[in-house]
């Protein structure tokens, strides 16, 4: 009897003893993993970045301090294995820098905004009004030069996008097949700067011109219809990457444009992540929590107006994502299990 006593025992603490670890590997998947992530230069975009790094981590992955990378050198170091994702793909506006061995590499995963990432030029509403500005062309007319011409080279001055960012490369094309060279100067300092500057003199009441995309604070201190209007392009002329969604380049319903529809000239993007393919296939719980994990275009645009505000710092961004989680507790968690069922299942079926 005290054979079988103990034999029942044993067995029952050897059950604990082997079940215990596949529950903890099942809480925390990713425990042992290090995982290298990197994050866009435009600072709109630490949001998203934050809150998957900390999904991350509750599930186990040991995960560096992003990187701060411009899109093609973010493309290249995930196909060579440098990085192991990012949250700021914009496509199809990347498309044109993606290296010729991404399909190979690289994997664009779920959508954190779908349809999210409208573009183009905004100008005062008081001189759109003034000049009868509705596009581009008009800024060829010498009234409307000399008013925007800041710096006094006898052209109209655009606060742009730094190099290295997809919208640079479109502005620069448009300038191009527009014939704007003699008309338009993009100024191409740090964006963050440049705006800033632009609202100092939309404050003392100068004329602006800019450019600008969502999500960004720039539509909450400058609101489109009362402080500036959204103008067109002069016709649809798409680069070789933005063809097969030229559809997608003229947008119905845009507050505070000047037409309706918009010919923006910028094809409408989704915000995606992208990963490369080797780290997505050996961890079924990252590719699962990249698949669902989404957020409201309106939430990312106010926090990147708090950012805005002043709270900027690594700490305020960490202390947003960590009220974000708080808020959104229980879809959080949903998210979370859904990641740890998937490696869950992986483990199961190897």
């Amino acid at each position: 009897m005290r054979k079988i006593k103990l034999a029942i025992t044993l067995l029952l603490t050897f059950s604990l003893l082997s079940t215990a670890p596949v529950f903890a590997d099942y809480q925390k998947p990713g425990e042992g993993v290090e995982v290298s992530p990197a994050r866009a230069t435009w600072n709109t975009g630490f949001f998203q970045e934050a809150l998957v790094r900390k999904g991350l981590q509750e599930l186990g992955y040991k995960v560096e301090k992003p990187k701060n990378l411009s899109n093609p050198i973010f493309y290249k170091s995930l196909v060579m294995g440098d990085v192991d994702y990012w949250t700021n793909g914009w496509f199809p506006l990347h498309n044109a820098q993606l290296p010729k061995n991404f399909d190979q590499k690289g994997e664009m995963i779920g959508y954190v905004v779908k349809a999210g990432g409208l573009q183009g030029y905004l100008v005062s509403k008081r001189e759109v009004d003034k000049f009868n500005i509705k596009s581009l062309e008009d800024f060829k007319r010498p009234e409307v030069k000399k008013a925007f011409d800041i710096n006094g080279d006898g052209k109209a001055d655009l606060t742009a996008c730094p190099p290295g960012w997809g919208c640079e490369t479109v502005i620069r094309h448009h300038s191009k097949v527009y014939d704007l060279k003699d008309h338009i100067k993009p100024i191409k300092a740090a964006y963050e700067a440049g705006m800033a500057s632009a609202l100092g003199n939309y404050k003392s009441g100068k004329p602006i011109f800019f450019y600008t995309w969502a999500p960004n604070w720039t539509m909450y201190k400058l609101k489109p219809g009362k402080d500036v209007m959204w103008i067109n392009v002069p016709k649809i002329i798409p680069k070789e990457s933005q063809k097969e969604n030229v559809s997608r380049m003229t947008v119905a319903g845009v507050k505070g444009a000047v037409s309706d529809p918009l010919k923006t000239g910028f094809v409408v993007s989704d915000i995606r992540i992208v990963a490369n393919k080797n780290f997505l296939k050996k961890n079924p719980a990252a590719k699962k929590f990249f698949e669902i994990f989404k957020l409201p275009l309106s939430e990312i645009n106010a926090q990147n107006t708090r950012m805005h505000h002043g709270e900027k710092s690594a700490k305020d961004i960490e202390r947003h994502a960590n009220e974000w989680i708080a808020a959104h507790k229980d879809l959080w968690n949903s998210w979370l299990e859904a990641a740890r069922k998937a490696a869950d299942q992986a483990e199961k079926t190897k």
